[in-house]
């Protein structure tokens, strides 16, 4: 059986100090604490396996989602809860009880769960405590609550424990405090998430103390209480947004702005399930819940509702451009989410532009108009290249046409095995860009900073040679795209008067000059795109590249990789890669001069030498 750290119960967390340090903990008092630098998960219970045990039978009785908690201030100090909770500071070599039975200890709830068969696995585990946590803003407080309504609080790191469930006003009798979130911003704060549900009291209960525990109030405020699922099973707070509240409930997910008076519920792609946890992850201004039965859920990047919401009640402006949250660049690839609000649909297509510290513009994207909040991603990269649109038809292959993937289309791209992940722009180095946003003529710009990779070991200066490589790999890509677009057009009219005339002896000297002039066009667009690739058969391996593809792969080479090329972004330009570029340039200037000959000379003679045989060739210029 492959080793493994947790099982199909209790909770997992991960070292805050050392992400490769992961704890779980498991029902009939389990504990686990794996190392992933050495894939070995070690078993660490603080005293014998208690599965099978009646409650009463054991000297500690322990739940099915027994809770563990690290100390944000030494992660050596860890916290498991039982009926009364242990600590170790050794990694589970050796542990201490660092409290009493914090339960109410009343005989008549310590008993088997029951049934047809008795089952004494702890999923209804009584007098247990059930959450623990730490304060993450004053060293030494932690809370905890049981399954049968206590909450406790210590300020010295669990030597003293106070007892402060007399003190809510409103809490259910023998709910279950099944989550307890310390405020990440006063020290003497803390939510609280009770689940009255297995005495059939479904209403929401969410409690807050800002003293300590002496005194609390309810702040589920308007959360809906008349469904069978209203209760209330995780609270948390916002770290970056005081006030900001999120909560689970039985079958749905709120939040709230006014510190828990008005709560509004989000169920875009969640579907209506329990949701048993509720993480807001700090750094990425995302909010993560699990469910029960349903999976793991990220709602990503809330910095719209962290800026006053989606509304523009209040205010004259058609439009709202929020502060984007700061990116990372990561090891070739990132992501940028630019997020806005229309007051009504927009008239006209709406423009945003990511612009460097120079004011250049680095990236252009047309976004959804619709009124209300929009999302447009922007995935860290420059404009991506123009690329090949292939209008002819090969001699190799005069049905490409009538297959599926080109019917009906007037264009076809180069389909080579490889291709896609090199036909990009690069990504941007780390620095200070902006967005505009513009609609119906209204432009808004706010900053947006894009992060280092801390595993990237390249300066700045090394990427910026990296993208000024790229850019210029991008540029050429563009310039022999459009030499061979133009020929394309040109050599699409030709081949349509060909087929119009081929059985019509009366034009045989037009087609004769038809064809004379798509040699001409043909052998220079051969010059920068060999004959295998106007096929679009992303198999057909015949001839070495020519300038298009020799760029392609380079641009893969340089920056993102391509098929089996892994690619160079995070790395400056090898010294190989910028010699090969200037040996495909020279390629590259020798075709522009016949294509400017070609233009200027060969297809103004040949226009007029067909009089109004056909319609001049143009290029689509």
């Amino acid at each position: 059986m492959p080793a493994r750290a947790t099982t199909e119960s209790g909770h997992t967390i991960p070292d805050p100090a050392d992400p490769n340090i992961v704890w779980s903990t498991c029902y009939g008092n389990k504990v686990t604490r794996y190392d992933a630098r050495t894939g070995i998960p070690r078993s660490v219970a603080p005293w014998m396996i208690t599965l099978d045990a009646p409650p009463g039978d054991s000297k500690y009785r322990c739940h099915w989602t027994a809770p563990i908690a690290i100390d944000p201030f030494d992660s050596k100090n860890v916290f498991y809860g039982c009926n009364m909770i242990f600590k170790t500071t050794n990694g589970g070599q050796s542990w201490q009880p660092t409290s009493p039975d914090l339960s109410t200890q009343d005989p008549d709830k310590i008993m088997p769960s029951g049934g047809i068969i008795g089952d004494n696995l702890g999923q209804f585990a009584p007098e247990v405590v059930f959450a623990i946590a730490f304060s993450e803003v004053e060293k030494g407080v932690v809370w905890a609550g049981t399954n049968d309504g206590k909450v406790w609080y210590s300020r010295d790191g669990g030597a003293k424990w106070n007892d402060v469930s007399r003190n809510i006003t409103g809490m259910p009798a023998w709910g279950v405090v099944s989550k307890i979130e310390p405020s990440h911003f006063d020290g003497n704060t803390a939510y609280i998430a009770v689940d009255a549900h297995l005495m059939d009291s479904r209403e929401p209960y969410i409690f807050k103390t800002t003293d300590y525990g002496a005194t609390w109030k309810r702040v589920n405020g308007d959360l809906p209480k008349n469904h069978p699922l209203s209760y209330v099973k995780a609270v948390a707070e916002n770290p970056n947004k005081r006030g900001m509240l999120f909560a689970g409930t039985g079958r749905s997910f709120f939040y709230a702005l006014d510190d828990g008076v008005h709560w509004i519920e989000l169920s875009a792609g969640l579907p209506h399930t329990p949701v048993s946890w509720v993480v807001v992850q700090k750094a990425f201004h995302d909010v993560v819940v699990s469910t029960y039965g349903r999976g793991l859920y990220v709602l990503d990047d809330i910095t719209p509702l962290e800026q006053g919401g989606t509304s523009l009640t209040g205010t004259t402006d058609a439009a709202k451009l929020f502060t984007p949250r700061p990116a990372y660049r990561w090891t070739q690839r990132g992501r940028a989410y630019v997020n806005y609000s229309l007051r009504s649909e927009a008239r006209g297509p709406v423009q945003v532009q990511v612009l460097d510290a120079g004011g250049k513009v680095v990236r252009d994207l047309r976004p959804s108009g619709r009124a209300g909040l929009n999302r447009v991603a922007w995935d860290l990269r420059y404009d991506a290249p123009r690329l090949v649109q292939l209008r002819t038809t090969p001699p190799e292959n005069p049905h490409v046409w009538e297959e599926p993937r080109f019917r009906g289309q007037d264009t076809r791209p180069v389909t080579h095995w490889g291709l896609d992940q090199a036909q990009v722009g690069p990504i941007v180095t780390p620095g200070k860009y902006s967005v505009t946003l513009t609609v119906d003529g209204q432009t808004q710009t706010q900053p947006i900073e894009i992060l280092r990779d801390p595993k990237v070991a390249a300066s700045n200066t090394d990427l910026d040679l990296s993208v000024r490589l790229q850019l210029r790999l991008r540029d050429n890509i563009s310039a022999a795209a459009d030499m061979i677009n133009t020929i394309e057009v040109m050599r699409k009219q030709l081949e349509d008067v060909q087929k119009a005339y081929r059985n019509d002896a009366s034009k045989a000297a037009l087609v004769k000059q038809v064809q004379e002039m798509d040699k001409k066009l043909f052998d220079v667009e051969a010059k920068l795109l060999e004959p295998a690739q106007m096929t679009s058969d992303d198999k057909y391996f015949q001839q070495a590249y020519r300038v298009y593809m020799n760029l392609i792969w380079l641009n893969g080479e340089v920056g993102p990789g391509a098929g089996d090329v892994s690619g160079g972004a995070d790395f400056p330009p090898t010294d190989t890669s910028v010699s090969v570029l200037e040996t495909i340039e020279k390629d590259l200037n020798a075709a522009k001069s016949d294509y400017k000959s070609l233009m200027e000379r060969d297809v103004p003679a040949f226009n007029r030498a067909i009089g109004g045989g056909m319609t001049p060739l143009s290029g689509g210029q």
